[in-house]
């Protein structure tokens, strides 16, 4: 089934304006490139009605309606996809379409973006959406004391105006060719405007293809079919619920016994089982996912490069390939971009394992030996308490003793991460290396979790977004990798796919790889079989 719209919208520019045309959304295109086929549960035209429930291995008590606030699979899928809509939206292709947008359109050397909004959208409630909600919608994130993970994607935004009803205009600092790819972020979905001004997310109304029947954090939500959807044909089910199982062999459990017809995060260590499963598919997606342990680079031990150093050469990659993900991840450099994404290199010296690597910089330090505090939880990452464990291991040969704190899957992602000065975490990756380095690396950004601050690297950041020479972009990419590479606080070890399982009863296309459960769009996107 081909992703149409209602409407004869479409991405409408010129070449000479939007930077070259085609040549300028490298990054934004170059996604597909990582997206594998995914083995299909059935091959089959879609199917209308039916009930189906995805087991979620992340989830919170602390989850809000907020947009701002959203962190995980559970955020992203049962709110984000499913219940709201963007502006933007990422296909399965890895290419970027307009959705609650019709068309959009960069002019000025790509620092003025117009979005013509989709005629016919509505909010659950019946309300037409207007420039209003959207302009609402990104102000929300764009506050002064805003802690959206958002806000460092709409730094770059000067001005966010209505030109009537229908037309929004979006003025940025500088050129940006990524900027409608970043609109697709599930933090900026569109969601109402009050009357008086703001945002009103509290009340339960988006305009995405479910409807929100019930809402418990840390457990799960449960959504109807919206009929008056502005995407003909869609959704295919009738009802969609998204329940939260941390516990993986919960979560097996629930799908061989068709309780959940979706599970993500398979554990490695059970991919063999559930291949013998007559009922059971497996879903392989590749993807820019990486894992990492993380340093906070402000405080001690950590704000000294050389311990930063001696931990990257303390740590058996290989090791780690072959007994956590049993040969399914790709080894990583200490480098977030992972190889398929356009613009990525591996950077030098390559980080392996050597001990007296690790001794000499510990030397340098000031110290013969380390005692450091590791926060892990199994909700982190891809065997990320198994991970530690075997770190914790290597990293003692070179005279580092690892303390291995166990931390409560739930309040994971908002009491222990971006709080405590190393932890393990599992990044979804981001479909651009602009968007990656906003959200995660740049100076002050409400999600980087190592506090880095590096003034070459800023600079490369907004020198890099509004560049129009392909090759010159490369090089200031380059360079910026190479900075994180030699001197950032993430020790990144494994790029991995998204393991998955489904019922064969389950039925979907090409399965996009930017975010989790087809690009968090699988409610929308997917189908039962009879």
């Amino acid at each position: 089934m081909s992703e149409r719209n209602k409407g004869t919208g479409r991405f409408q520019t010129s070449r000479r304006e939007f930077l070259g045309g085609a040549a300028a959304l490298a990054g934004v295109a170059g996604v597909s490139s990582v997206l594998l086929k995914p083995r299909l549960a059935k091959a089959a035209e879609p199917t209308k009605g039916g009930f189906m429930k995805f087991g979620l291995g992340q989830g919170s008590q602390s989850d809000s309606l907020d947009p701002a606030t959203w962190p995980s699979t559970f955020t992203l899928t049962a709110l984000g996809g499913s219940m709201c809509n963007n502006l933007t939206e990422i296909l399965p292709d890895g290419s970027v379409a307009p959705d609650l947008a019709e068309s959009f359109e960069p002019s000025e050397g790509a620092t003025k973006w117009v979005f013509k909004l989709r005629q016919g959208a509505t909010f659950h409630n019946g309300k037409d959406v207007t420039s209003k909600d959207v302009i609402e919608s990104m102000r929300h994130h764009m506050g002064k004391d805003s802690q959206s993970a958002a806000k460092d994607i709409l730094t770059q935004v000067s001005s966010v105006e209505a030109d009537g009803d229908d037309t929004v205009v979006f003025k940025l600092a500088s050129g940006s060719a990524d900027f409608p790819v970043m609109l697709a972020d599930w933090h900026l979905a569109v969601m109402p405007a009050k009357s008086e001004g703001g945002l009103d997310w509290a009340a339960k109304v988006g305009t995405g293809p479910f409807l929100l029947e019930q809402f418990e954090p840390g457990v799960g939500a449960k959504l109807k079919r919206n009929p008056n959807y502005h995407k003909d044909g869609k959704p295919y089910l009738d009802e969609v619920e998204f329940i939260v199982i941390v516990d993986g062999v919960a979560r097996t459990n629930a799908l061989v016994t068709d309780e959940v017809q979706y599970m993500d995060n398979v554990d490695l260590k059970t991919l063999n089982m559930l291949k013998r499963n007559p009922d059971v598919a497996m879903q392989l997606v590749a993807s820019p996912r990486h894992a990492s342990f993380d340093m906070n680079t402000q405080v001690e031990p950590f704000d000294n490069n050389d311990v930063r150093l001696a931990l990257k050469y303390a740590i058996n990659r290989e090791e780690i390939l072959e007994k956590i993900f049993f040969g399914t991840a790709q080894l990583a450099n200490d480098n977030p971009l992972a190889p398929s994404m356009p613009f990525a290199i591996d950077p030098q010296p390559r980080h392996a394992y050597n001990i007296e690597k690790a001794k000499e910089h510990l030397e340098k330090a000031g110290y013969k030996t380390l005692k450091i505090d590791l926060s892990v939880a199994d909700g982190a990452a891809t065997g990320a308490v198994e991970t530690a464990a075997l770190f914790k291991e290597q990293a003692a040969r070179a005279g580092i003793e690892v303390n291995l704190i166990r931390e409560s899957d739930d309040g994971y992602w908002d009491k222990v991460w971006l709080k405590k000065p190393f932890v393990s975490c599992g990044y979804f990756g981001r479909p651009t290396p602009d968007w990656l380095f906003s959200q995660f690396y740049q100076e002050g950004a409400a999600w980087n979790a190592t506090h880095f601050s590096h003034k070459r690297f800023n600079e490369l950041l907004v020198a890099a977004r509004a560049e129009i020479d392909q090759a010159k972009r490369a090089v200031q990419y380059g360079e910026m990798q190479q900075i994180l590479h030699n001197e950032g606080g993430a020790i990144v070890y494994a790029f991995m796919n998204y393991t998955n399982a489904v019922s064969k009863k389950v039925g979907f296309n090409k399965v996009g790889g930017a975010f989790p459960l087809d690009n968090g769009k699988a409610s929308e996107r997917w189908w039962l079989n009879a």
